[in-house]
């Protein structure tokens, strides 16, 4: 285990399919550790993506690319802790696992306003809260403020609200870009771009 994840205090974790991985994850990452003093940012990739279709990577790949994209920042790393879990992943039960991987640190569970705006339709979210501080950043065409008015108190109250640069990016947008022959230049780190095109991912994807 790294030794900035054994000394860390305060761990940001960000969740998410990453097919694939792009720079508005990155820019979230940057700036939660930032704002809330984070000692490192933990990508959880999901161990099945959600959406469906031809060209989709696997868990590994995805795993692989998270990895090529934060190579070269200390703080940032990867965990396996759902992909090598079976059964449905929830976060609640991730939580659980990183509290005993890392039981002296606290956790920032970092979430957008979208699935914010759904939180308490989750499993166990109150839970989620005793297991972590549950941070909702903005989205593109989406502002904090619809996130505070759809909350009811005091679920709000237990919230951290943050602004990040939203960057209009997409993954569903990358693979229609891959499957279009488009380029993904200044959207995805260049050695997730390069590691697209020699596997030949999405481009069976046909949105």
């Amino acid at each position: 285990m790294s030794t900035v994840l054994q000394q860390a205090t305060r761990i940001g974790v960000l969740g998410g399919s990453f097919d694939p991985i792009h720079y508005g994850h990155l820019a979230v990452a940057e700036e939660m550790r930032v704002q809330q003093a984070l000692d490192a940012v933990l990508f959880v990739p999901t161990r099945q993506a959600p959406h469906k279709g031809a060209g989709v990577a696997t868990a590994e790949q995805r795993y692989l690319m998270t990895q090529l994209a934060i190579a070269g920042n200390p703080c940032f790393f990867v965990s396996r802790i759902e992909l090598d879990r079976s059964g449905p992943s929830y976060t609640v039960e991730t939580l659980r696992e990183l509290h005993i991987q890392y039981p002296t640190a606290d956790l920032y569970f970092i979430i957008g306003a979208d699935m914010a705006m759904d939180f308490y339709n989750w499993r166990e979210p109150e839970i989620i809260m005793e297991l972590a501080q549950v941070v909702a950043v903005n989205r593109p065409g989406l502002a904090l403020e619809q996130v505070r008015h759809q909350l009811e108190w005091p679920q709000v109250s237990r919230m951290l609200f943050a602004e990040v640069p939203a960057l209009d990016i997409s993954s569903t947008d990358l693979r229609a870009r891959t499957a279009g022959g488009r380029s993904l230049r200044y959207l995805t780190p260049e050695p997730v771009a390069v590691y697209i095109a020699k596997e030949g991912l999405y481009r069976e994807q046909g949105s």
